[in-house]
């Protein structure tokens, strides 16, 4: 039977994820800051969880209800009857806490999941990446006391004291020595691991703003954690761009200020050579997102943005996803181009408009809804 305590923490752990769930369109739309810690560990913040309880009160100060008093008159003494709040001084009482709660990126990942409904991905097929794993299946005869299997050391040393006449029934006494003692012993198996690669480029001209680039931020960091939880390696590009496009790090993605015109296919072009020069499409799963406001520099950009889609990056994409973040100073006129040519239900490329922050979510599930 499990121990209490692990009975208790696992409770916690249930109603800490039920919390998390219940409130992950705040902490999206909000931006609470999830921290990662490692490679498969987060952060979240919530507020402290009180387990409920009867609390008694003190017979003498009566109840709620009782006593003198008219109608109106403020019950705790917070509020004078006019609806003006009370006037006091600091207290030196402790406030509201907020607990800092880690999960792990399946249990995140699980969260979103089950909170848009997201199917697992099936990837194209074709494998990519070795993997070198120790699976202990096999038993020997040398190792490590570390990984000494006990069970099959004792019942060896019991074989050789039968087979050698020195077991005795009234003293069943089992005493291994060093030929009795057996090991666990691992296959070195060569595995083939699913790998993706996400290339994001964003629009970074006059027209998008500091609101426009946290959405990008925000809805970033929950594709990432779905697509990481979805397979065993991924790998993150960053293209920016106005007139030129160039690639990034991830900090500069997030924080550069640009201005200027727009040219989108400066973006495509870069995305298709990185394409070319580093993730062959028979190996790898490829994830094109690209974020704007849907302004762009001439309808013959655009026409050659369509050129590059047809030829080029949606027959290599699992996915392509434009997202059109809403802007006062962008026209939106990239999304009805896109829409007219391929449609909203595109096989390979999905359109999403995100009005705010509080539509990230929502995009979310148009881009991974599909389960490719």
């Amino acid at each position: 039977m499990d121990h209490p305590i692990k009975r208790d923490h696992a409770r916690f752990r249930k109603i800490v994820k039920g919390k998390i769930r219940e409130n992950l369109r705040r902490y999206v739309s909000q931006g609470n800051q999830i921290i990662p810690k490692g490679t498969d560990q987060f952060t979240v913040p919530m507020p402290s969880i009180d387990i409920p309880r009867f609390r008694f009160g003190d017979k003498s100060q009566g109840g709620m209800g009782q006593g003198q008093g008219q109608p109106g008159d403020p019950v705790d003494g917070q509020q004078d009857p006019n609806g003006q709040p009370g006037q006091g001084e600091a207290g030196e009482g402790e406030g509201n806490k907020e607990l800092e709660v880690e999960l792990s990126l399946e249990e995140l990942a699980r969260i979103l999941g089950e909170e848009l409904e997201l199917p697992n991905i099936e990837p194209k097929g074709k494998k990519s990446l070795q993997s070198v794993v120790d699976r202990y299946t096999n038993i020997g005869t040398t190792g490590p006391d570390s990984l000494r299997h006990l069970r099959r050391t004792y019942k060896q040393a019991l074989k050789r004291q039968i087979a050698t006449d020195s077991y005795d029934p009234e003293n069943p006494a089992v005493i291994p020595i060093r030929r009795d003692f057996r090991y666990r012993s691992a296959d070195t198996k060569v595995e083939m691991q699913n790998a993706a690669v996400v290339i994001y480029m964003m629009d970074v001209s006059g027209s998008m703003g500091d609101e426009q680039k946290e959405i990008v931020r925000t809805e970033s960091f929950w594709i990432n954690l779905w697509l990481k939880s979805q397979y065993k390696d991924i790998e993150i590009r960053y293209i920016i761009h106005d007139a030129t496009a160039k690639e990034v790090d991830e900090h500069t993605f997030f924080r550069t200020r640009e201005s200027g015109g727009t040219l989108i296919s400066s973006a495509y072009n870069l995305c298709k050579e990185i394409i070319e020069k580093d993730y062959n499409p028979n190996e790898w799963n490829i994830y094109p997102f690209h974020f704007s406001d849907g302004d762009n520099w001439s309808a013959d950009d655009t026409k050659l943005c369509l050129e590059l889609l047809d030829k080029v990056i949606l027959p290599v994409s699992n996915n392509f996803c434009y997202g059109q973040v809403e802007s006062r100073y962008g026209s939106g006129q990239f999304y009805k181009d896109l829409a007219a040519k391929y449609g909203t239900t595109s096989d390979k490329l999905t359109l999403s408009k995100i009005k705010n922050k509080e539509g990230i979510l929502d995009s979310i599930k148009e881009f991974l809804g599909k389960g490719k």
